[in-house]
């Protein structure tokens, strides 16, 4: 005799509530149907639910998403990134605290205190006909943020090989809720063949049918759930053993929507937008944001960075303020529509020869055009570089391109020796948009502040408005 166990599985919304009436909708609608046909059915998400870029999420800290969760039926989730290092430690440790699901995150580890009591490294499941499942999560090891907010991630593999041993004795499947990406989980699949299905996120990956590396299937459902992931896994009572997996991707966008979904999200929103509604500044007159010129306000924004966090100098783009900050009353909700970014101040340390280098990348087309996304940017391009401590003389070609002409730090010119404590915000450290700065052997994060609230201390203590 066969019996099929279903899997239905999210990663990746990024708060995107926008999509997830429908969502809900499917999940709720999955469910139903293998039980009225009898079948085992677990609902998974594989983490960055939570993402602090929509305002529900930011006003509750994540909480709300918990909440959302736990109104579709979810089973089972895992923590990523966005969950993991948006947040200060007390925001996480409490975070799935009203959970009714359960957290398996197998390599997070509170530096400060005992474990959360949501947190378990390991999960068994069991369909009514006696199949046992070993479920395990594991998480980006993202240390240089992490330990800064007192947590630190233990290395995947190494955390494999503590757990699976254990797994494969207890349990007669395996699964692996991973937020690595999709790398790693080929890695994983390379030397864990006892694990059956890796089911993935954190690269946005989108497997429609699914991958198989040796024995293992890898699936995924790209992001911000515009599709949500199925797997089927057939077991063989005879044989005792599984016989079959599948993996396949479902379209959410013309899904029908939940209304009590649609009822929480719009309660959600007035309350939200109500715990936002707290006054930073009353200006008299709006003030202009321009992403390619150099305004006030961004230059105010840098020297804030800059003094902040003790730099010799800093450098910020004026993309990351997506609006200009109107007249009359500015609350945290403006705040956080002109700078949704989870981004973090950081300072990296560079000789003058690397900073001139980065600097003159900066002034290029290429760079200020880019329409990014990714890397905590949440805009629309970079925009003009803006520095403080720095004075960065340029002349204007006739393709209207700017050249560096002479920079100078206190008077005199950059020496190409010297290390300079240079602040910019992390999104910089990441890939190849700058890569001197991407590439320096020393940086310090500022957790858990994010450049918006570097704006509502320079518009409370350096914009004259009240």
């Amino acid at each position: 005799m066969q019996e099929k166990l279903y899997v239905y599985y999210t990663n990746d919304l990024h708060s995107n509530f926008d999509i997830w009436p429908q969502v809900t909708g499917f999940l709720k609608g999955a469910r139903e149907k293998r039980m009225a046909e009898n079948q085992a059915c677990w609902l998974m998400d594989i983490g960055d639910h939570v993402d602090r870029v929509h305002p529900i999420a930011e006003a509750f800290m994540g909480k709300a998403n918990v909440q959302l969760m736990n109104d579709a039926g979810y089973d089972l989730v895992t923590i990523g990134n966005n969950e993991g290092i948006t947040m200060a430690h007390e925001d996480l440790y409490h975070l799935y605290d009203d959970a009714d699901f359960q957290v398996v995150c197998a390599n997070l580890h509170s530096m400060t205190e005992a474990e959360p009591e949501w947190l378990q490294s390991t999960v068994h499941l069991q369909s009514d006909s006696g199949i046992k499942i070993g479920v395990i999560g594991l998480t980006a090891p993202f240390n240089a943020f992490y330990e800064l907010l007192d947590w630190h991630i233990s290395a995947p593999f190494q955390t494999l090989e503590e757990h699976i041993s254990k797994l494969k004795k207890s349990a007669d499947i395996i699964i692996l809720m991973s937020h690595l990406g999709i790398s790693e989980d080929q890695e994983i699949a390379r030397r864990f063949k006892a694990i059956d299905v890796i089911i993935g996120g954190h690269t946005h990956h989108l497997l429609r049918t699914g991958e198989t590396v040796h024995n293992t299937l890898i699936t995924a459902a790209g992001k911000h759930c515009d599709f949500a992931g199925k797997v089927v896994l057939t077991w063989d009572h005879d044989q005792k053993q599984l016989v079959d997996k599948t993996a396949t991707v479902h379209d959410m966008t013309d899904r029908p929507r939940d209304l009590a979904t649609e009822q929480s999200l719009h309660a959600l929103t007035e309350k939200a937008d109500n715990l936002l509604e707290q006054t930073v500044i009353q200006l008299q007159e709006p003030i202009d944001v321009k992403w390619f010129q150099h305004t006030t306000i961004m230059q105010k924004l840098t020297e804030t960075l800059q003094e902040w966090t003790h730099a010799d100098v800093s450098m910020l783009n004026a993309g990351v303020l997506l609006d200009q900050i109107p007249a009359g009353k500015v609350t945290h909700k403006d705040i956080h529509r002109i700078c949704p970014h989870p981004i973090n101040p950081c300072v990296v340390e560079l000789n003058g020869a690397e900073l001139t280098e980065a600097i003159r990348a900066s002034m290029t087309r290429d760079f200020t055009e880019l329409k990014l996304k990714g890397f905590g940017f949440r805009g629309e391009i970079l925009g003009k570089m803006i520095y403080a401590g720095l004075d960065v003389h340029t002349v204007l070609r006739e393709d209207s391109s700017e050249y560096v002409e002479a920079i100078y730090y206190n008077g005199a010119p950059l020496d190409p020796e010297k290390l300079y404590k240079v602040a910019t915000a992390d999104t910089f450290t990441f890939g190849r948009l700058l890569p001197e700065v991407a590439k320096s052997e020393e940086k310090h994060y500022f957790l858990p502040e994010f450049l918006r609230d570097l704006l509502a201390y320079t518009l409370h203590h350096k914009i004259a408005g009240y």
